[in-house]
């Protein structure tokens, strides 16, 4: 087939240990194009719905990368890290128990819902004078991003199993889910890391019309 006749968007779950550039690899190989991008970068240690745009769709890359996003998140209480992640180096400990009523925690995650100013992850591929942060925190660099406004449509208490919480957060683009955990560590005042992340839903794009990278087809294009 033709390169300039395949177009369209892909729905894929990215399974967890994939970065989001080895799934447009992936795509790349099986499609036999190179014109393929992504909307909305999961970090390797999440998984789940990732949009990419083959051929002229790419175009479409602001209209996608706009939409507000769901994501189920498992944050783990009692520590906090340098990536705001479990991947990270333990940078605080939490000496005690961890005692927390659930009536407390729905309390305070209510007060993350709204317009608000987040620091992303000095971890990050936002890019600081041209070079990704993660890139300059890792040689110890004093890495500096300024804060940015998001909105957080909705935050929920799915489970609590201490000293794990499971979350539902529909937020807006370019939302940290790992600031989250760290912020919602230090508001209840134990620390936090994310422990666990998949994104279900990209505007109306859902995980469930999703297929796994081996499945990656030209069949599978969506027209737009």
């Amino acid at each position: 087939m033709q390169e300039n006749l395949i177009e369209g968007l892909l729905l894929v779950d990215k399974p967890k240990g994939w970065t989001s550039f080895d799934v447009v690899k992936k795509a790349r190989g099986i499609l036999g194009i190179r014109k393929i991008g992504h909307a909305g970068t999961l970090d390797p240690m999440a998984e789940g719905l990732l949009i990419l745009m083959v051929g002229k769709a790419t175009k479409k890359f602001d209209d996608i990368g706009r939409n507000n996003k769901e994501y189920w998140a498992k944050i783990t209480l009692g520590n906090e890290t340098d990536t705001y992640d479990a991947e990270g180096r333990v940078t605080k400990k939490h000496i005690g128990k961890i005692d927390l009523r659930e009536a407390k925690l729905i309390e305070i995650l209510k007060s993350f819902e709204g317009i608000q100013e987040q620091t992303p992850p000095k971890y990050s591929a936002l890019k600081i004078g041209g070079v990704p942060a993660y890139k300059r925190a890792r040689k110890g660099e004093d890495v500096k991003i300024k804060k940015r406004e998001i909105f957080i449509e909705k935050i929920e208490l799915v489970r609590m199993s201490l000293p794990d919480v499971y979350l539902k957060i529909v937020c807006s683009s370019g939302t940290y889910i790992r600031t989250i955990a760290l912020d919602l560590g230090r508001k209840l005042g134990f620390g936090a890391y994310l422990s666990g992340l998949k994104r279900v839903r990209i505007g109306n794009f859902d995980i469930k019309d999703s297929v796994s990278p081996d499945k990656i087809s030209v069949k599978e294009l969506i027209k737009i």
